[in-house]
């Protein structure tokens, strides 16, 4: 069996290196795992630091945009490109763990669901920013009004799935929409979601963190316009 991990990244110079190294040591039981990491048209150096790991590790695939399109332009290029068996979202600015891939792996291997989300919630005692705890609430509730599913972290970045998934659901979301995208079609799809607890380390604007209030519109826009629309 096999994993493919998708990696978008945008501008994550001080972060991208140390994160693929993290990917590649997870070890996974009787699981090989395939790495793309898809540059999002980085301007600050991400690029150069990607090459460098390319050499130095050979299950790697990269792929590179040639201008910023957003996280779900990149994400739908790393999936075109993936093979595994079971493929993860990772993020490239270290925070979330991928030492946590076993546990949101577990759920689909036990053959209980084929989509795992990794929820921040879940875990107690994070140290999550009000403003994320607050919107992540919003979200939640507008999906299960809207989509008779709750979930308590509908909006992670990390999320478990499988082939016949990625095959199945068919996305179009160019930005950060993806994440609502995903899960508004996976439910639609009729496949059920189960939630995991995991680590969660954020970071503050100053330290990189793209999400803006212009973005939370877009996921608004998309938990409604999917209500009405099947695309």
């Amino acid at each position: 069996m096999k994993l493919s991990i998708i990696i978008p990244v945008y501008n994550e110079q001080k972060t991208i290196s140390q994160l693929i190294d993290k990917v590649k040591a997870v070890k996974l039981k009787n699981i090989s795992k395939e790495i793309i990491v898809v540059d999002d048209g980085s301007t600050d150096g991400s690029s150069q630091l990607i090459a460098e790991k390319l050499k130095k590790y050979s299950n790697i695939k990269t792929f590179t945009l040639p201008l910023n399109l957003g996280k779900g332009a990149a994400i739908r290029l790393g999936l075109k490109h993936a093979t595994g068996d079971f493929i993860i979202i990772q993020d490239a600015d270290l925070e979330l763990n991928p030492q946590e891939y076993n546990q949101l792996l577990r759920p689909i291997l036990d053959k209980k669901t084929k989509i795992v989300y990794g929820s921040r919630v879940l875990k107690k005692n994070q140290k999550i920013p009000f403003k994320s705890w607050a919107s992540t609430r919003i979200f939640s509730f507008l999906i299960s009004l809207f989509y008779f599913h709750w979930l308590t972290d509908v909006n992670t970045a990390y999320k478990a799935f499988t082939k016949e998934v990625k095959n199945k659901i068919k996305l179009r979301s160019v930005q950060f929409e993806f994440e609502t995208e995903f899960t508004i079609k996976a439910l639609k799809a009729g496949y059920k979601i189960i939630e995991v607890p995991i680590s969660y380390h954020p970071r503050t604007n100053q330290e990189g963190k793209k999400i803006r209030f212009r973005d939370g519109l877009d996921l608004l826009f998309t938990i409604f316009k999917y209500r009405f629309i099947n695309d």
